[in-house]
């Protein structure tokens, strides 16, 4: 097999085109009597093949006499297998009316929330509910637990920093309901927050509120409660079918006693199209087949083995999650007085000496530990921490003209929201801007001081809240301020988008303006680049369309970016 040649699909540097690549001096004699169209890859012992139906056809032909070794086995097993796209019978979800919610209920819909609550009756619960953030995707499945027949008692999985959102939700908008039918006005009903992670028995509730990282300790506890509804906030946290959070949900969701499960997600997909298959595995099981059978009909599998929607693929996915199971809104669809989002780019200065010998620094310590590792897993570990190092690094050499940008806006007495990712930068920040009396949202805060600074900057006592990414993401409302500016990047469009619609939502009276810091000299940019390939693929499945971005090339690995610049720098 090694002496005839290999096989390996590859992205061909000189038609940037997807193509066949065999090796070998026998496997490119071949190739040259049997397809006239091939050409040499680098050298005479490498032939580009075209991907067309027809030559796949013909290098099955070669193989079937010829063995070759095969290094994109999944992508050729597809290529040349013929694929049964499931066939199950759906029922369509009709055309939606402003449904009224139950007597359960308390409070008022907006017209495209009771829209909302129609889909969901109309798809029996079974449902994503896909909404921009900021459109009352809570109220929206309150007011379904009120209206649909036995959904209680409920179990919601959620963040951690949302639990008591939704036990403050379940309390403002829903009514108690006796055993006997009996509606109680002045009373809700109760709830209990799970906390821990030790087994014991939990005792009779309405609402089970639990965080997705506990939930595996505890399903054995709530496989014992009758659960009739399950609801997935947040719901791409099961975009993964490898995690305990995901193998739990599952399970639960497949209890005989539920018959109602409700995902609720602005951005269920977070980086790649394939993300949404576990979600819809939960919700509406079989829908989109097995996983092998999504990945052969929707994907290719990229050089990282990662399983990416197909461009011309995006669309007609996007086109079955909504007419099956979910209902995507926009703002600017059912919100005509909330004005647009506007962002930016900025270019601001950063401490270029510090920054470069912050990379040499990195440089030796990567250099080092790729040396001394002693197996894949510590080789990819230390590249993930100079990965996480440089992009302290450049947090940290721009922050002086991060806040140099914020005083600038805050001279104008508006209110502004700023996001950072690392703890180092948020200390900084915040030490650097006290004399604006900063509210504050960071990781490993007690709920009870989170809410106090959402109050206080809500409430007009500060206009400056300092965020962390990740910890002020999601489960809030911060509709005071018009002015967002990200000080560092994350690695995920939906991040940033979540963070953006935190001001972005109903309520919000103004333009939102988002300003995105980008470090003169650092790799900020590259990070951006990846940014904008992965939200092609998504706004694609999604919205149906995509947002216009400038149409860059991927951005080579960062850690190539480290030492390019540092033999760059030392040449000077």
């Amino acid at each position: 097999m090694k002496e005839f040649g290999t096989l390996e699909y590859v992205l061909d540097t000189y038609s940037k085109n997807w193509t066949w690549k065999l090796t070998g001096p026998r496997a490119v004699s071949m190739v040259a009597r049997v397809i006239p169209h091939a050409w040499y890859g680098n050298g005479p012992e490498e032939a580009i093949v075209p991907d067309t139906i027809q030559n796949v056809e013909k290098i099955k032909w070669i193989m079937d006499r010829y063995p070759l070794e095969i290094r994109s086995k999944s992508i050729w097993h597809r290529k040349v297998r013929k694929v049964i796209v499931p066939q199950k019978k759906w029922t369509r979800i009709e055309k939606l009316r402003k449904a009224s919610p139950g007597p359960q209920f308390r409070g008022n819909l907006l017209d495209f929330q009771r829209e909302g609550l129609d889909f969901l009756l109309k798809s029996y619960g079974n449902a994503l509910l896909a909404d921009e953030m900021g459109l009352g995707k809570t109220v929206q499945t309150l007011a379904y637990l009120a209206t649909e027949k036995k959904t209680f008692p409920v179990l919601i999985v959620a963040p951690l920093v949302t639990l008591n959102n939704w036990q403050r939700e379940t309390q403002k908008f829903l009514k108690k309901r006796s055993r006997n039918g009996k509606i109680s006005d002045n009373e809700y009903p109760s709830s209990v927050l799970i906390r821990t992670g030790k087994a014991q028995e939990l005792g009779k509730y309405d609402v089970y509120i639990i965080n997705y990282d506990l939930l595996h300790k505890r399903i054995d506890d709530l496989a014992k409660l009758n659960i009739k509804t399950v609801v997935c906030d947040e719901v791409q946290h099961l975009r993964s079918k490898t995690t305990k959070k995901y193998t739990a949900v599952k399970k639960l969701a497949a209890l005989e006693s539920v018959k109602y499960r409700v995902g609720l997600s602005g951005t269920p997909i977070y980086n790649r199209g394939s993300e949404i298959w576990p979600i819809v595995d939960i919700l509406r099981p079989g829908l989109l087949g097995t996983f092998e059978e999504f990945c052969e009909y929707f994907c290719y599998v990229n050089e990282k083995g990662k399983a990416i929607v197909l461009e011309n693929k995006r669309a007609s996915l996007g086109e079955e999650l909504r007419k099956h199971v979910m209902l995507r809104r926009k703002k600017s669809d059912v919100l005509k007085e909330l004005k647009d989002k506007v962002r930016y780019k900025e270019l601001i200065d950063s401490d270029i000496n510090y920054y470069q010998a912050e990379l040499g620094k990195i440089w030796e310590r990567l250099e080092a530990e790729q040396k001394n590792a002693t197996s894949a897993f510590d080789k990819f570990s230390s590249y993930k921490r100079a990965i996480q190092s440089e992009r302290q690094a450049a947090g940290v050499a721009k922050v002086p003209h991060v806040i140099e940008f914020v005083k600038n806006i805050m001279e104008i007495e508006e209110s502004v929201v700023v996001f950072c990712h690392h703890k180092a930068i948020h200390e900084l920040l915040h030490r650097s801007l006290s004399e604006y009396s900063p509210a504050s949202i960071i990781g490993g805060q007690s709920d009870k001081e989170r809410q106090e600074g959402i109050d206080r900057f809500q409430n007009g006592e500060t206009k400056l809240i300092i965020a962390g990414l990740r910890a002020g993401n999601v489960g809030i409302n911060l509709s005071r301020a018009r002015y967002v500016i990200f000080a560092e990047l994350d690695w995920s469009p939906a991040i940033h988008r979540q963070a953006e619609d935190r001001l972005h939502r109903i309520g919000q009276k103004n333009t939102v303006f988002a300003y995105y810091l980008m470090g003169n000299g650092t790799l900020d940019d590259h990070v951006a680049n990846v940014l904008v390939d992965k939200s092609y693929e998504i706004d694609a499945i999604m919205d149906e369309k995509v947002e216009t971005f400038e149409n860059k090339e991927k951005a080579e690995l960062i850690l190539a970016q480290i030492h390019d610049k540092l033999t760059h720098s030392m040449i000077k």
